[in-house]
């Protein structure tokens, strides 16, 4: 007898919206139809009140994928569409529901669809975070509302599944890393990015990739610019992302320290069909994260098969293996700089390559949808 397909429905943002956690759940559906499970994704048609999102927009006005099912129809803040929600999942009739959580303002929201759903349908929550990088009152009780509706969670770093007890002794929890982004396009040659681009063949770059807030970091890079060993090895920084704060403090650090013509601003939203030029040209990622869970941009320069330099905070470190695929370090201007310039000068980066293409093969997305059902196979 025909063992009995699995029916899942992802809850979590999709096209048309936009961005990291957008990626991997169409990604993640995609894994899961190939792996003959049938999954489709359940998205926002409101995400967030437009005075709450700090980019320009949440929408992404590229193509909508083809190959995967997106129903955009949760609205985060309006408790009688929850309950509408809730009653169209059960209609479908899953045997598992996969929750996307990262931000305690989503508690009330997801939770109060989990609750809805009932009993009979398993609900996996994969947490992104469970204790916010800014922090704001409620979000701890926000996030043990919805943690409690849940049957089992996946966490894509050891710090957030060792978070997670903070909210729920449920022990039915799994540290799965987060897979290689495979959606930007195959990796081209450092040169034709760099005529894509418009940049000198002379220089060498670092790439400072995504929003900017101030966990992020960049301040700190930036200040690691402006040593004098870095200024003699003609490296320029790139800043690919959209600012989600004020700009002046970034442009102050450029300004005392004489680095408008080492720092090459790009900050605004990168299309996805973009993604490719920018990590291509560089020859080296830079994450001078203060705090951070796992990294979406750690695997984005996996595909390209570029070499890394990390903070050591969260996930990072389990990512990036030290000198090996390349650098974790102090969050701090020096040590930062330090990283840099032995990047530089002992000629590191052909071997980084080598092991990066040798480390990548532990984060395909075949190995999460197994660990992932799996976990399902246990509740």
């Amino acid at each position: 007898m025909e063992e009995k397909k699995l029916k899942t429905i992802i809850v979590g943002p999709a096209f048309p919206l936009r961005g990291g956690i957008a990626n991997f759940n169409e990604a993640l559906c995609r894994a899961m139809n190939e792996a003959k499970i049938e999954t489709s994704i359940f998205s926002f048609s409101l995400q967030y009140p437009n005075f709450l999102f700090p980019g320009k927009t949440q929408f992404d006005n590229g193509k909508p994928p083809s190959d995967i099912k997106i129903e955009t129809c949760i609205n985060s803040i309006n408790p009688f569409n929850w309950i509408a929600v809730a009653k169209k999942i059960k209609k479908e009739k899953p045997d598992l529901v996969i929750i996307r959580y990262w931000l305690p303002f989503m508690g009330p929201c997801l939770g109060t669809i989990a609750k809805l759903i009932g009993k009979n349908i398993k609900i996996i929550a994969i947490t992104d975070n469970v204790i916010p990088h800014e922090k704001r009152m409620g979000d701890s009780l926000f996030t043990k509302y919805f943690v409690n509706k849940c049957d089992g969670f996946i966490a894509m770093s050891e710090s957030v599944l060792n978070d997670l007890s903070q909210f729920t002794s449920n022990n039915k929890k799994l540290f799965l890393p987060h897979p290689i982004y495979n959606i930007f396009g195959e990796k081209i040659e450092k040169q034709e990015a760099q005529n894509y681009l418009k940049l000198s063949h002379d220089d060498n770059y670092l790439l400072f990739f995504g929003f900017i807030r101030k966990y992020k970091g960049l301040d700190l890079l930036l200040e690691a610019m402006a040593d004098e060993r870095i200024k003699a090895l003609n490296i320029k920084l790139i800043v690919a992302g959209e600012y989600y704060e004020t700009a002046d403090p970034y442009l102050k650090i450029m300004e005392n320290n004489n680095l408008q013509n080492k720092v090459i601003l790009k900050t605004e939203y990168i299309k996805s069909e973009d993604v490719k030029y920018y990590f291509c040209a560089s020859d080296i990622i830079v994450q001078p994260y203060r705090t951070a869970t796992q990294s979406g941009v750690t695997q984005i320069a996996y595909h390209f098969d570029k070499p890394m330099i990390v903070t050591n905070v969260g996930g990072l470190p389990e990512i990036v293996p030290n000198n090996k695929v390349g650098y974790v370090t102090n969050t701090d201007s020096k040590s930062i700089a330090n990283a840099i310039v032995n990047f530089y000068e002992e000629k590191k980066e052909r071997s980084f390559i080598e092991n990066v293409q040798k480390e990548k093969k532990r984060f395909q997305w075949d190995s999460f949808v197994n660990g992932l059902i799996d976990l399902y196979k246990s509740l």
